[in-house]
């Protein structure tokens, strides 16, 4: 409990009270619920999520912040998703020292894995949309005001009635400054306290000057700033700012909610068994290997584990990609954060924390929740040195001006202030690379390096390996030849009858061919069966003793050896009087092969294989699935080298395997997909990792990641041009301050929304596979 109490106090802090949370969480226990061991001793990766972000600015300031403490040896920081992730030194640092710093740059920071962090969201959307509310209401109370003026010929309002609706616009427009412009104003005062710059800066001082300029307008309308006021623009631009700002961070949990709804899956609690048989309802975080828990239908299974008793089906779409539900039997394996969705069962818990394939895929999704595409990196290196251009651009329209209209002088400086927006520039890729994540992580697909996602765009290569990719990791029966005495049936009745009672892989695929057909009118009950290890299997039958086995168990001659092919393996089937049949065990291919070969062929992408088996085999499976060339008794050097040569030739490429073997060929391909649920989520190294192993998902993956550099490219183009367009104008007196403040919200918010529209493209392409 100590760990929860600790988060809960840093989510309600303020002011020096907050030194005792800091420290709260500088004990090493508490270090798992929001970190995970490094390579090295004593190091620790530590996941955070940093409130009050709102630029590429922000996110610079957040990561100086972090690594000027020492003992911290790297830090990201993402303004989109607003999360970070540092690497420190416990030997040198602690979690308060680094947490201290960022609270001093005027963020806030929560651990990832903070169970208050959603309540802690919630709280600041509602008080973002009172603020907005207030900001709107007092905006239209002061237009009220201010229309008149407006339409009003000379003489037919007294200066009286112009003074007292100046001075009822000032005293409405005291509460959008005093309680709705408070985040720009706070964020610009910690600005200047570090040194540094950030969106809310040039804003603050636009708001100021607007209403400095305005005040003084009101009680002394004969002064050099002139008789004009600008309560109405002031309150219509705040007001269009945070109408900008709340749809944004609306969307913005959009964007991030499949990592949210992934550490959200876990149940707060569950049910144990104790020794006298009765259960307990407990934290998750206190049960271990080992343990017997009952879960509920509806609830989450809070570990990996094996169902002990009961039978149920398990929701695993998110984590595996299965969109149906899986039926689970006593024995069967169930996976932590999956739903139970029929019946209770007991289960026994085999892994918990950071052993869970459930946490795997959290860890991944909040290491991309970080990752920088290149372009991102681009954008927020321009960020700052925009800010900085703004801030003289202004000063200079202002200096002019100033000869001409002292007023007009400032209210340009103002629309110069408000209407540059490097959000929008900032936010262009990192928008929609985390919402096509997010997506893809929903149907399945885990993206581990953002980066990517932009190089999957140009490949005009693909290279499968053969095991486990193109085929399943089961064996089937293939051509099978027999005694002119036996039909094709009989004979794999009589041989699935041995073979039930073995559990090789040969045996499995003779089973399970055998169920396709009728059952058999006569008894094939066989007694006395022996497995001679690695030979085959004996028995006593209708038809006399029995083999099921290799050539040289069954003492076959040259003649019925050479039925079958050299590249695949036959097992053969002998009685007392001779042969009976022959059966070809093959690979079995994947359902989705054929169709996804032949979609990446559609897209003029050349496609190899490369495999170390024989090469007879190899060319088969290329051949069964529509593959042209193909290559076999390749070492790992062999498919290292072949990857270069590749290479060499302009060709871009990218490898299809198992994510495990093969870890030098996989890191040197352009990008790498690792397909299969057995694959060690951590130890994968690859790009991007299919859980639930549908070939089917590689076209369409890179149909998506073409689709979201068209998004980017817009995006980019549309800021790139908003900026080229309404910065001119605002400096030369032709955008007012109000028509600014829109242009503002406008711009990061159709960057946004056009991000947005991957989402649901995805959601269409992807309930297709």
């Amino acid at each position: 409990m100590k760990t929860v109490n600790a988060i809960e106090s840093m989510t309600r802090y303020t002011g020096m009270a907050v030194e005792a949370s800091y420290v709260a969480l500088d004990e090493p226990e508490e270090w798992l619920s929001f970190s995970q061991q490094g390579d090295q001793p004593h190091e620790w990766e530590s996941r955070l999520v940093i409130e009050g972000m709102h630029c590429a600015a922000c996110a610079i300031n957040v990561e100086k912040a972090l690594k000027s403490v020492p003992g911290v040896l790297s830090a990201d920081v993402n303004a989109t998703s607003r999360r970070a992730r540092l690497t420190w030194s416990a030997d040198v640092t602690k979690p308060s020292d680094w947490i201290r710093a960022v609270s001093l740059a005027g963020y806030q920071v929560l651990p990832a894995a903070d169970a208050f962090m959603q309540d802690d969201r919630r709280k600041n959307q509602r008080l973002m949309l009172w603020r907005l509310l207030v900001a709107g209401f007092c905006m239209m109370q002061v237009m009220m005001y201010a229309i008149p003026s407006y339409y009003a010929s000379p003489g037919e309002m007294t200066a009286e009635a112009l003074n007292l609706m100046r001075w009822a616009s000032w005293i409405l427009t005291m509460p959008v400054l005093l309680f709705s412009c408070g985040p720009f104003f706070n964020n610009a005062l910690n600005d200047l306290k570090q040194h540094q710059i950030s969106m809310d800066m040039p804003v603050t001082l636009g708001i100021l000057i607007t209403f400095l300029v305005s005040t003084a307008a009101t009680f002394e309308p004969t002064g050099w700033w002139g008789s004009e006021v600008y309560f109405d623009s002031l309150t219509m631009f705040v007001f269009f700012l945070l109408t900008g700002r709340w749809i944004e961070l609306r969307m913005r949990d959009r964007t991030a909610g499949a990592l949210d709804a992934l550490m959200r899956r876990l149940p707060s609690s569950v049910e144990r068994l104790k020794s006298d048989g009765n259960f307990e309802r407990i934290a998750v975080r206190n049960i271990n290997v080992g343990d017997v828990v009952r879960v509920l239908p509806g609830e989450a299974f809070p570990a990996d584990g094996t169902i002990m008793l009961g039978t149920t089906s398990a929701d695993e779409a998110l984590l595996t990609g299965e969109s149906r539900p899986v039926t689970k039997i006593v024995g069967s394996e169930v996976i932590a954060g999956s739903h139970n969705l029929n019946a209770s069962v007991q289960v026994r818990v085999d892994k918990v924390g950071q052993s869970t394939r459930y946490a795997q895929i959290v860890a991944l999704m909040e290491r991309v929740a970080v990752d920088k595409p290149r372009l991102a990196i681009l954008a927020d290196r321009i960020a700052r040195p925009f800010l900085l251009a703004v801030l003289f651009a202004a000063v200079g329209s202002a200096a002019i001006l100033w000869q001409v209209d002292h007023s007009r002088a400032l209210m340009v400086a103002v629309a110069v202030l408000i209407v540059t927006c490097p959000c929008a520039l900032s936010l262009a890729t990192p928008a929609a690379m985390l919402t096509v994540s997010g997506a893809l992580a929903r149907s399945g697909v885990l993206v581990r390096r953002m980066q990517a996602l932009e190089a999957l765009t140009t490949i005009n290569t693909i290279v499968f390996d053969k095991t486990g990719t193109l085929t399943e990791d089961r064996m089937t029966v293939g051509a099978i030849a027999t005694d002119d005495s036996l039909s094709e049936m009989q004979a794999t009745q009589i041989a699935a009858a041995l073979a039930q009672y073995s559990l090789h892989p040969v045996s499995r695929a003779l089973v399970e061919a055998s169920k396709k057909y009728p059952v058999p009118d006569v008894n094939l009950e066989v007694g006395n069966v022996q497995e001679i290890s690695g030979s085959g299997l004996t028995a006593h039958s209708i038809y006399g003793n029995l083999k099921l086995g290799s050539a040289q168990f069954c003492v076959l001659d040259s003649a019925h050896i050479n039925r079958s092919s050299d590249d695949v393996s036959t097992v053969h089937l002998v009685s007392q009087q001779g042969w009976l049949a022959s059966f070809e065990i093959v690979e079995a291919i994947k359902p989705d092969a054929i169709s996804a070969i032949r979609a990446l062929q559609e897209s003029n992408i050349q496609l190899q294989v490369l495999s170390g088996d024989k090469l007879q085999s190899v060319q088969r499976i290329a051949h069964l699935v529509g593959i042209h060339q193909a290559f076999g008794n390749c070492t790992p050097q062999d498919k290292l080298a072949h990857i270069q040569s590749l290479q060499q030739q302009a060709r871009h490429v990218a490898m299809v395997g198992d994510g495990l073997n093969d870890g030098p060929v996989l890191a040197s391909a352009h990008v790498s997909i690792a397909i299969g649920q057995a694959v060690p989520l951590a130890q994968a190294q690859s790009d991007f990792v299919i859980m639930g192993g549908q070939l089917a998902m590689v076209p369409h993956l890179i149909t998506q990641a073409k689709r979201t550099m068209r998004i980017v490219k817009q995006n980019l183009i549309w800021a790139a041009a908003y900026n080229a367009i309404c910065v001119p104008l605002a400096v030369v007196g032709m955008l007012p301050a109000w028509l600014a403040g829109l242009g503002m919200a406008l711009s990061s918010l159709l960057v946004i929304l056009n991000a947005a529209r991957l989402s649901r493209s995805s959601a269409t392409v992807l309930r297709s596979v």
